[in-house]
C-alpha cells in the first residue's frame, strides 16, 4: 500500500495500531487521555513501544454511545493531532464517521481514516477520501451508529453476511473513486456481534475474509466478549486480549488495533515468527 510518500508492505509483518481515545466516555480508557498534554505524551509512549499507526478518536464507538456534535469532536481531536504530528513519525489515523472531522484531520497531518460506519455515516466522506488519496478502514457494523448496532444481532450465517456487507462497501468505495489499493477491511469485533459466540467465530474463521483481497484489521482489545467469557473487568483483560491477538495474527490479520502496545508488540512478533516459519 503506497500513498503520499508512505509505504506499507503487509507481507513483512503484522502492523500495530495504537488506540488513542480523546474522549470522556470510551469503554476502556474514557477520560484517561482527554487532556491534550496527556494525549500527546501517550502518543510518544506508543511510538516508543512500537506502534506503526496511532488511531485518534474523539467520539466513542462503544455500544450505545451517543453521537458527539461536530464542534465538540473537532475540539477534542485537532489540538491533539497538531501536537502529535510534530512529535511522532508513525502514521496517524483519524477515527471518525464525519467528513468534516476527517477533512480537518487530514489537513493537519493525519494520513488514514478509520470509518466504523463504512462510508454510510456521511455522504461527503467517500468523495473526500477519493480526493485525498489516503487509506480507509471499512468496518462491518449493524446499523450506522453505535447507538443502534446491538439492536439486531441475529445472523443466518455470520461470516457470509459480513463478507457480503464488506463486498458491497468495497464496491461502493471503488465506485466513489477511492483507490482499490487503499481499502482496508475490519470484520467489526464487538460491533453488533453477540458476546457469547459471534466474536469468537470471527477470530476462528478470519482467514475467510482473505477472499476479499484486502488487508484485514482486527480490534479485540479489552472488549466485552473477553470480559464476559472470563468474568473480568476492562482493567483485567490483558492476557485475554493477547490470546485474541495471537489467534488473529495466525489467521491472517494484517493490522491489530490495541491499547497495550509494549506487551502486544511482543505477542505479535512471536505470532509472526510462528506463522512465517517453514
Amino acid at each position: 500500500m503506497n500513498w503520499k510518500g508512505r509505504s506499507i508492505d503487509f507481507s513483512l509483518k503484522t502492523f500495530i495500531m495504537g488506540i488513542l481515545n480523546v474522549t470522556p466516555d470510551s469503554f476502556s480508557d474514557g477520560g484517561k487521555f482527554y487532556d491534550t498534554e496527556r494525549a500527546v505524551e501517550q502518543a510518544s509512549i506508543m511510538q516508543d513501544e512500537g506502534a506503526d499507526i496511532i488511531d485518534i478518536g474523539g467520539e466513542s464507538s462503544r455500544p450505545g454511545a451517543k453521537p458527539v456534535p461536530l464542534d465538540v469532536e473537532l475540539s477534542r481531536v485537532i489540538p491533539v493531532l497538531k501536537a502529535i504530528v510534530k512529535k511522532t513519525k508513525v502514521i496517524i489515523s483519524i477515527d471518525t464517521i464525519k467528513a468534516a472531522v476527517a477533512e480537518a484531520a487530514l489537513s493537519e497531518g493525519a494520513e488514514m481514516v478509520n470509518d466504523v460506519s463504512s462510508l454510510r455515516g456521511d455522504p461527503k466522506m467517500a468523495p473526500l477520501l477519493a480526493k485525498g488519496k489516503v487509506p480507509v478502514v471499512l468496518t462491518h457494523m449493524r446499523g450506522i451508529t453505535p447507538q443502534s448496532m446491538q439492536a439486531n444481532i441475529h445472523y443466518r450465517d455470520l461470516i457470509s453476511e459480513i463478507i457480503e456487507f464488506l463486498t458491497e462497501r468495497i464496491s461502493f468505495a471503488q465506485s466513489s473513486g477511492i483507490d482499490d489499493s487503499r481499502i482496508i477491511i475490519d470484520p467489526g469485533i464487538g460491533f453488533g456481534k453477540s458476546i457469547e459466540k459471534d466474536n469468537f467465530t470471527i477470530l476462528k474463521h478470519l482467514a475467510k475474509f482473505k477472499s476479499l483481497g484486502k488487508p484485514i484489521l482486527v480490534g479485540p482489545s479489552r472488549k466485552a466478549f473477553l470480559g464476559h467469557l472470563l468474568d473480568l473487568p476492562v482493567s483485567d483483560r490483558e492476557e485475554a486480549t493477547a490470546a485474541a491477538v495471537a489467534v488473529a495474527v495466525m489467521n491472517g490479520a494484517n493490522i491489530v488495533r490495541v491499547h497495550d502496545l509494549k506487551k502486544i508488540k511482543r505477542v505479535v512478533r512471536v505470532a509472526d515468527a510462528i506463522k512465517t516459519a517453514e
